[in-house]
Order: structure tokens, then C-alpha cells, then sequence
């Protein structure tokens, strides 16, 4: 008997351990099957002798210019600082607009002629039609329109629209040539200018005594709801909002009534010890990208569709990993040009409050995803649409701006509609089965991690599509799942761990309300 114990005990000894499992990990080593399929994709690293995926083009523009970009922040916050002391000019916006004038020219060259352009008509038509209803039509009717003018004639050139004589123009591109790409976030500001001038121009507050424009705001809310006065929504102001440098090419998104607002008010938000805070957690999330980047080569495998043979877990953890990807490099920039913000006087909100994975709504989640952006949708689309009275029908029109606005594609419509078929469950059962109603009942909590799983699975699902392995990608990953039993029985493995994640989420959520943070609300 002892004998025969002693093989049993030496056959469990040799099966393979599950505790020190690392699935994306062992995809990203140079001897699994598919590596040759994406290794071309690959760069050289800096990391410990590892390659580095840095296959994503709108991250790796960014990463491969912060030599560049630091001595530029440091260049501008020293002038700004230096004429707030020496006061070579007297107004600090109009010092801010000279420095902006001068870094569009060094970002876009010859293109600011035609930034400037396009610019210039969407002001023109605000001014001209002021507190007319023309105005919110064709504000919005031109910038959609030069939206996708600006993709169908890739940013145009002066060859083309004049002739050959003007090749020199199209060759002075500066270093961010392709300036339509980013332009997207200056449209964002043109409508925000023309909507608060005509909103102003419609409100009972215009005369001068009194005026909320020469109070000190209460909060940050007032600082964007609140009417300036006429002469504030001036040509120069405009020109000062549109190009300002720290958010010129990516945001944080800031509406111009709070811009202006905290020329005349600096935010109480703003303190050395918070910008030196932020700066440090800056860094360290460039460092986590980093180590990631060395190690898990999700978005290389996902472009090259290196996932032969794969399993459900494999499939999904590439899936997974490209959302995390995909958080941190929209989390970096952003935070790069908010913390340049700061450092200038400017606070704008932070775009990502809340970490990827710990989001079980999707209303909630999509308060603390690009929020700044979240902001400028409900005061310029959804409220104007009718706000909750009409929420089934304006998410659609929401969501669709929103997937156009990312890029002209069918995949990212198909993404914004999958949010919308998406969030009518969510809507739906938080209004029958509301907490008000079945809040104290003992099953509530249980009922709701249920729902939570189904969101956060949906939620994936719909941004896999959009913005990680596309159509094809899920499909692929949808049959794996459904259509065997191995990928069944990892459904049922994946909906029990969410479950107990939820449940960790819902007490998060309690111990931020008992603190008194405003965040347990997204």
C-alpha cells in the first residue's frame, strides 16, 4: 500500500501547475507557434533585452515624440511663467495666444493656414447669427461636414487645389503632418464656442451689473453654465480657446465659458502639491505601459490575427489585455497634456476616473471614460435632445456622433450601436427593478452582480469590436466560446469570477459613498 501511494503522490507531482499560469505571457515568447506570424511588428526595446510591441500607431506617435515634447512643456510653462512676472504683455491671454500662434506652426507648418481657415468660418457663422436658431444648425452642419471632408481629401493639399506651383506649401508640414487626424478635438471646441454664444445671446443675464461673468464662480458647473458677456466671445478670445497649446492636439476637452472664466477667476482646484502628485503618477503609469509593452504582445497579435489554435482563454486574454491596452494609452496622453494644463494655471478634468476593471454599468462606465468628453456630449447633444425625457431615442444620435467623431468607419458604428442595443437592458431593469423599490430585499445585491456580469461582458464585446480585433476578431472568439464545450465551460468559470470581481466593485462603491466621494456615483 505504501508503494502504490508513493506513485499516486509522484503522478499528481507531475501534472502541470495552473497557480503560475501566465496565458498572455506565454503567447509573447519567441517559442510559441504563432510568434513568427507578428514578430515583424515588433521593435527593438530598451527593457531587459525584450522587444517591444509598439505596434499601435496612435500610441507610438505619441511615445516616440515625449523627447521632444518636454523640452517644448518646459519651454512654454517658463515664457507664460515669465510674462506673469515681467508682464511683457499685459494680458496673459493674449501672451498665451502668441505662444499657441507659434507652436500650431511648429506642430502643422503650412497646414495652420488652413486650421485657420476652417476655424475663422466656424466663428464667422456664430457672430453672424448670434442668438438665432440658425446658429446651433449650421455650426453643426458645417463641422460635421468639414469632419468628413477632412477625411475624404486626407487634409487636403495646395497642389491639388491650386497647382504644382504650390508643392512648396504641401512640403512644410511640420512635425504632426497629418493635422486633420487631430482635428477632431478642435472641432469639438469650435461647437462649444458657437453654442455658448448663443446660448448667452438667448439669456436674460446681459447686462453688466450683476452679470455672473464678474462673479466668482461656485463651482466648477457654473464656471461652464454661466453666460460671459458679449465682448468676452471676441475673435482673439476664440483664437486664445481653439489653439491653446497644453490641450491643442488631444484635451482634455474644457468648454470655452469655463476657459475664459478662469482667466478672469484662477480655479481654487490648483495647488503645487497636486501638480507634483500628478506628475509622479504620470510617470509611473509610463512605466506600467512600459513593462506591458515588453512583455505582452496582445496588439501585435491582434493585428496579425496570430491566434491559430488558440483557446477560449488564449483568445479572450488577448481580447482583455488589448482593452487594458487600450485604457492606459488613451489614460497617458491624456493625462500628459491635462498635467501640462495645470502646470500652466488651466484645470481641466481628468479624462479616466476610474480604472477599466473596476466598471460593471455602462452608463457609469462611460462617465469615467473620457470623461471631459462624456461632459461636452450631454451639454451640447444630450440635453438640447431632450435630455432623460428622451434618453431611448438621443443615445442613438449620441452614440453615432461619437463613433463618427472617433473615425469614418463601419466598424466603430457598429461598435456605437452595439453600446446603444447594450445599455436598453441596463436602463430597463435599473427602472423596474430599482433600488428604491427592491433596495432592502436580501436577493437585490445578488440580482445585480447577475446584471453587472452581463453589462461587463457586453461592454468587452462591443469594445473589442470597435477598437481591438474588429468583427472578425469576435466572431472568432464568440464560436470558440459557444461552439465547444471546453469554451463553455470557461463561460461558466469567466461569469463566476466576475461575479465575485462585481460584488468586490458594489463594496468599493459603498465605502466611497460613506467617505463623502463624489466618485462612487460613476
Amino acid at each position: 500500500m505504501e508503494e502504490k501511494s508513493k506513485a499516486e503522490v509522484k503522478a499528481l507531482q507531475t501534472k502541470p501547475s495552473r497557480w503560475h499560469t501566465k496565458v498572455t505571457y506565454n503567447l509573447s515568447k519567441e517559442s510559441h507557434p504563432n510568434y513568427h506570424v507578428y514578430k515583424d511588428l515588433l521593435s527593438d526595446g530598451w527593457l531587459f533585452g525584450r522587444k517591444v510591441d509598439n505596434s499601435d500607431a496612435q500610441y507610438s506617435q505619441f511615445r516616440d515624440k515625449i523627447p521632444q515634447l518636454i523640452p517644448l512643456v518646459l519651454l512654454h510653462l517658463a515664457l507664460n511663467k515669465a510674462n506673469r512676472r515681467f508682464h511683457w504683455i499685459q494680458s496673459n491671454l493674449h501672451f498665451s495666444l502668441i505662444i499657441s500662434l507659434l507652436t500650431v506652426f511648429l506642430f502643422h507648418g503650412s497646414s495652420t493656414l488652413k486650421i485657420i481657415f476652417i476655424i475663422t468660418t466656424s466663428f464667422s457663422i456664430g457672430r453672424y447669427c448670434k442668438g438665432s436658431k440658425l446658429n446651433p444648425i449650421l455650426t453643426w452642419t458645417f463641422n460635421l461636414l468639414v469632419l468628413f471632408i477632412n477625411e475624404y481629401y486626407d487634409g487636403y493639399r495646395f497642389s491639388h487645389m491650386f497647382g504644382q506651383n504650390f508643392q512648396r506649401l504641401d512640403d512644410w508640414e511640420g512635425f504632426q503632418a497629418r493635422w486633420h487626424i487631430l482635428f477632431n478635438f478642435a472641432m469639438l471646441r469650435l461647437i462649444s464656442f458657437n453654442m455658448d454664444y448663443y446660448w448667452a445671446c438667448t439669456s436674460k443675464d446681459r447686462g453688466l451689473k450683476g452679470h455672473p461673468a464678474y462673479e466668482v464662480p461656485h463651482t466648477d458647473k457654473d464656471r461652464a453654465n454661466n453666460p460671459l458677456i458679449e465682448s468676452d466671445y471676441s475673435y482673439i478670445n476664440f483664437l486664445a480657446y481653439v489653439l491653446y497649446t497644453p490641450l491643442l492636439l488631444c484635451g482634455p476637452i474644457i468648454t470655452f465659458n469655463d476657459f475664459i472664466s478662469q482667466y478672469r477667476f484662477p480655479s481654487n482646484n490648483l495647488s503645487k502639491r497636486y501638480v507634483i502628485t500628478y506628475a509622479i503618477r504620470l510617470v509611473i503609469a509610463i512605466m506600467v505601459m512600459e513593462f506591458t509593452l515588453h512583455y505582452l504582445y496582445v496588439v501585435a497579435i491582434s493585428k496579425a490575427k496570430a491566434w491559430d489554435n488558440a483557446s477560449p482563454l488564449e483568445l479572450s486574454m488577448v481580447g482583455y489585455f488589448n482593452l487594458v491596452i487600450i485604457w492606459m494609452k488613451l489614460l497617458i496622453p491624456w493625462r500628459f497634456f491635462r498635467l501640462w494644463s495645470l502646470a500652466d494655471g488651466i484645470w481641466v478634468e481628468e479624462n479616466m476616473v476610474r480604472c477599466m476593471s473596476n466598471n460593471f454599468s455602462a452608463q457609469r462606465f462611460w462617465k469615467s471614460w473620457h470623461r471631459s468628453f462624456n461632459r461636452w456630449t450631454i451639454r451640447y447633444i444630450y440635453i438640447p435632445l431632450g435630455g432623460s425625457k428622451y434618453f431611448a431615442f438621443s443615445m442613438w444620435v449620441v452614440f453615432t456622433f461619437v463613433a463618427l467623431w472617433h473615425d469614418i468607419e463601419l466598424k466603430l458604428l457598429a461598435w456605437g450601436w452595439l453600446i446603444c442595443i447594450f445599455l436598453l437592458p441596463e436602463i430597463i431593469a435599473s427602472r423596474l427593478f430599482s433600488e428604491k423599490k427592491f433596495g432592502d430585499k436580501p436577493y437585490y445585491r445578488l440580482v445585480c452582480g447577475l446584471g453587472a456580469v452581463a453589462n461587463i461582458l457586453m461592454m468587452m464585446i462591443a469594445n473589442l469590436v470597435g477598437f481591438a480585433v474588429g468583427v472578425d476578431g469576435v466572431k472568432e472568439m464568440l464560436a470558440k466560446i459557444f461552439g465547444t464545450a471546453n469554451g463553455l465551460s470557461f463561460l461558466i468559470s469567466v461569469t463566476i469570477c466576475l461575479f465575485i470581481a462585481v460584488q468586490i466593485m458594489f463594496e468599493i462603491r459603498e465605502s466611497e459613498k460613506r467617505r463623502g466621494d463624489p466618485k462612487w456615483k460613476m
